[in-house]
């Protein structure tokens, strides 16, 4: 068997329908809420599948300024897609602030949205809602967010491509 044909067959049978997801992602995004200056940054996502009997994927997410390059945010966490199309979502961020997100995924319209059950250590931030498409080869997001002052609205968006 050759490796490819191993790595495939490796893949734990939950993360099979979100296998698209795994390498890395690269491209730029735009962000902005009622309470800052909008803003553009580039990005990086890497998806990958560390233990291929668990049904676990491994993320991490990187960002920086455009203009100097300088980091601007990182996260890291483990989703965990269940054959019943549901996804539940661990994430920590830089800033100390950690979210569990519970959602759905759809192989057939390769969606993945999901939303906040508990975002912990932050002060302001009540909830936050992310949505994940492939449209046209290439990933695309949106970031809603509420605080304690404001309703649940866009805070980020991005298009990424797969890197070879």
């Amino acid at each position: 068997m050759n490796k490819e044909k191993e790595e495939i067959s490796a893949i734990h049978p939950a993360v099979a329908p979100l296998c698209y997801l795994l390498g890395k992602w690269k491209g730029e995004g735009e962000g902005g809420y009622s309470t800052i200056n909008s803003f553009r940054y580039g990005e990086q996502l890497h998806f990958s599948h560390p233990a291929p009997g668990k049904p676990v994927i491994a993320y991490s997410h990187n960002t920086w300024k455009l203009d100097s390059g300088l980091p601007m945010h990182s996260e890291s966490g483990y989703w965990r897609p269940k054959h019943d199309g549901s996804v539940e979502v661990v994430i920590a961020q830089s800033t100390g602030l950690a979210e569990v997100l519970m959602g759905t995924h759809s192989a057939e319209d390769i969606v993945i949205k999901r939303q906040s059950q508990v975002v912990a250590n932050a002060s302001k931030v009540r909830e936050i809602s992310r949505v994940y498409e492939m449209v046209n080869g290439e990933l695309h997001y949106v970031v809603q967010m509420a605080t304690n002052l404001t309703a649940l609205q866009p805070h980020l968006k991005a298009v990424l491509k797969k890197l070879p």
